[in-house]
């Protein structure tokens, strides 16, 4: 597919990326955080029903998120055990490219998002996890027929983020740098572009723009309404918005993620924003984030947010849906 702009809407096929086996439930869990499952909680009956509801919306790329939802050869004591059969998702993958939709893998390689790895999140930067990590992005390569793109995660490592955790694991400093490249050079590996989170730099502006390669694809992203955050007695948040520049001012490319999961116009912001202020050579397009389970419960609410991000199209970007 072309380097057309790329109108993005992310579905979970696992959503094993947030509460392990030993996180304690909440009280009162948001929808899009119901704890942990063996199961890998998406419904095929509609995952096939949102697929030609965004085709309608002219969506032109779905991020996948893969995690433990296939049956692994490599390492099928990953797989969840509802995984589905890689003849199976690549039917499923065959059918968005059917309808004009691009499909686009993503593994999370931060030990804030790895519960889908099993025992290899306790073995993060040894021998085993490497070899892990390189089988696993083989393989998924190898089902998405070799994706010209491939997002690795990395984002939110760090202590805020696993307070709820039996066992908290963050690399710093050079370990960090030493796990993205190899992860970035095993997607390079199968002709995949590495694509990540950009949340890294909200603390670790001058490092970041020293050592992030401009070969790996940068989504900054922020969910609430920009203008309650935007003021200076909430300086990192403003920070968060800000990154949308910082990377645009050295050159990186970008795809800014937007969502409904705090406030209802900020696709709409996101959009308007991106528009407005960033160099449109850098930017590649925009991801809207539901962050909500492939299931009936979420049905609307996928509805919702992938409409909205529509919506913002309509209006800033008419001239891109004749």
């Amino acid at each position: 597919m072309s380097e057309k702009m790329m109108w993005g809407y992310m579905l979970y096929l696992s959503n094993h990326i947030g509460a392990d086996e030993y996180t304690p439930r909440m009280r009162y869990n948001p929808p899009a955080c119901p704890g942990y499952s063996d199961e890998i909680n998406t419904q095929i009956d509609i995952w096939d029903k949102l697929v030609p509801f965004l085709a309608e919306r002219k969506y032109n790329m779905v991020l996948i998120d893969v995690g433990d939802g296939i049956k692994y050869e490599s390492h099928p004591e990953v797989s969840a055990p509802n995984a589905w059969e890689k003849d199976f998702l690549r039917q499923k993958l065959a059918e968005l490219r059917a309808l004009g939709i691009e499909p686009i893998p993503k593994l999370n390689f931060s030990t804030c998002h790895d519960t889908w790895m099993k025992k290899y999140r306790r073995m993060v930067s040894s021998p085993e996890y490497y070899t892990f990590c390189s089988d696993v992005i083989r393989e998924v390569c190898e089902v998405f027929d070799f994706p010209r793109l491939f997002h690795i995660g990395f984002d939110e490592e760090d202590l805020t983020m696993q307070t709820t955790k039996e066992m908290v694991i963050i690399r710093n400093t050079e370990l960090w740098w030493h796990d993205l490249f190899f992860i970035c050079k095993e997607c390079e590996k199968h002709g995949a572009r590495p694509w990540m989170w950009s949340d890294y730099l909200w603390k670790n502006e001058e490092i970041f723009l020293q050592r992030m390669s401009k070969s790996i694809l940068q989504s900054n992203w922020f969910y609430p309404q920009f203008q309650d955050w935007s003021k200076t007695k909430f300086p990192h948040r403003n920070k968060c918005i800000e990154t949308y520049e910082i990377l645009d001012r050295n050159g990186f490319d970008q795809v800014p993620t937007g969502s409904t999961w705090n406030h209802y116009v900020n696709l709409y912001q996101t959009v308007a924003y991106g528009k407005d202020v960033l160099n449109p050579d850098q930017l590649k397009g925009f991801l809207c984030a539901p962050w909500l389970a492939t299931r009936d419960e979420h049905y609307y609410g996928h509805l919702n947010a992938a409409d909205r991000l529509y919506r913002a199209r309509q209006k800033v970007y008419h001239e891109t849906l004749k």
